[in-house]
């Protein structure tokens, strides 16, 4: 009894043994890939909101009854194109004042001139004194003060009525219209009359992260460089569509956002028919082609501490090995700087998962 005890033991172990041995085996079976050179396209994409060339807020300059509107909403207007009239009637009003006072003030000056001069000539003849005299001119100087004076008052009058025939400052596209005919505005209104966009050409705001612009400024040596050798960007528009036109990236903020890490970054795109609006969003699409260079999957890789890594396969073991990527990827591949040569054998799925040394049966 106690033989056959022990053959069932021996027996038991010789089985967990193979299942071990079997086990070991599977678990050493991983898909790997040969590293080599090759065209890659990238295509990174960022979220992007847009906005136009130039915006102005058209505010009155005066107060008074709005009494027509001239353009309607969403209408392209032209710079100099009348958008509203402002109530005329008292600075019509003020404009006959001002020009009735100017020309009173002339007449007391001409009057005050004839008397100095006429003063002046007594005083030559020395028939009156120089108190007379001196009291004339300083007549004659008040009343040139009054001409001044009044053809200010006149200028401001002119200016206040040019003021109730509201321009358009810019060539554009008109926004939305809160007042009506009727309606009482001035110069404080929380509102402006109406918004003007100069949309012919759209600013696309996206953004990089602080390390991929740095990475990308000292691989073109600048940032000027990198800007002026950066490939002409795709716009997706938020219905996924591809925009007909091609934008390009000429401007990057010297400034890092400290919340979010990240560099702002404005494509600019044609936008002769109107098209894209400001205020939209979209995707941009940075797509750039390199000849010659290593490309391996991003699931071959895993992030340690800021630094990517890959097993290569040598002497049949895995070996970890720390790579440089370039910046921009396409969100599945990485082109590879640093750390690998061609025909190097890597892990190319599930690398973080494995640990060193493990035997690779490929």
């Amino acid at each position: 009894m106690k033989g056959k005890i022990v053959r069932l033991l021996l027996f038991g172990l010789l089985l967990c043994g193979c299942t071990e041995k079997k086990a070991e085996k599977t678990a050493s079976v991983y898909k790997t890939m040969k590293v080599e050179r090759q065209s890659q396209e990238v295509k990174a994409r960022y979220s992007a909101t847009m906005k136009g060339k130039e915006m102005v807020e058209v505010r009155p300059q005066v107060s008074g009854l709005i009494t027509k509107i001239l353009t309607a909403e969403g209408q392209d207007v032209r710079k100099g194109q009348t958008l509203f009239i402002i109530d005329q009637v008292p600075y019509v009003a003020a404009l006959n004042t001002a020009e009735a006072a100017l020309k009173s003030a002339k007449a007391a000056e001409a009057t005050a001139q004839l008397t100095y001069d006429s003063k002046k000539q007594l005083k030559d003849q020395q028939v009156i004194g120089d108190f007379e005299l001196q009291t004339a001119q300083q007549a004659l100087l008040s009343a040139q003060a009054q001409v001044a004076q009044a053809q200010a008052q006149l200028a401001n009058a002119r200016n206040s009525l040019s003021y109730t025939v509201v321009k358009s400052p810019l060539s554009g596209v008109a926004g939305m219209i809160p007042y009506h005919v009727g309606a009482l505005v001035s110069p404080n209104i929380s509102e402006p009359l109406i918004r003007v966009s100069d949309d012919s050409e759209m600013w696309v705001y996206f953004s990089l992260s602080e390390r991929e612009v740095t990475d990308l400024s000292m691989l073109h040596g600048s940032v000027e460089t990198f800007i002026h050798d950066m490939p002409d960007v795709t716009l997706l528009l938020s219905n996924g569509k591809e925009y007909a036109e091609k934008g390009r990236v000429d401007a990057v903020s010297g400034i890092v956002d400290e919340q979010t890490g990240a560099v702002a970054l404005r494509a600019v795109f044609p936008n002769k028919k109107h098209l894209l609006r400001g205020g939209g969003t979209g995707t941009v699409v940075i797509s750039t082609v390199r000849d010659g260079v290593l490309v391996i999957p991003q699931t071959a890789t895993f992030e340690l501490q800021n630094k990517v890594f890959v097993y290569r396969v040598v002497d049949g073991k895995t070996k970890q090995t720390e790579i440089s990527v370039a910046p921009l990827d396409d969100g599945s591949h990485y082109i590879v700087e640093r750390g690998l040569e061609e025909g190097d054998v890597i892990i190319a799925e599930g690398a973080g998962l494995l640990k060193e040394g493990l035997p690779v049966d490929h």
